[in-house]
């Protein structure tokens, strides 16, 4: 069974229109450019806590989602922590599957 989830986020991340690794989703959430942030819930307690506390700050809705190894594969690479989308119709649609547990 295919995760739908992690799919977009690979379709998203092929499109330019997500951005992975701590400085460039961080650039993106303080540029105001990211709709949303993906975690991986294996992520460091630390990791995890500073990313919430940026979404809060600027208004990104944050999610945990995946291991860092799942996240990196679908956005091809080998591990990653975070990824910033930033098109709102990519997000909302991430949200939906995740949400659903899709």
């Amino acid at each position: 069974m295919t995760d739908k989830a992690l799919s977009m986020i690979g379709l998203a991340t092929k499109a330019g229109r997500a951005c992975t690794g701590e400085f460039a989703v961080s650039a993106a959430v303080k540029r105001g450019r990211a709709f949303l942030v993906i975690v991986a819930s294996d992520a460091s307690a630390a990791t995890i806590k500073s990313y919430h506390d940026m979404g809060e700050y600027y208004s990104v809705p944050v999610i945990e989602y995946g291991t860092k190894e799942s996240l990196g594969r679908c956005c091809g690479r080998e591990y990653r922590a975070s990824v910033a989308v930033t098109d709102s119709g990519f997000a909302k649609r991430i949200m939906e599957l995740t949400e659903k547990g899709i």
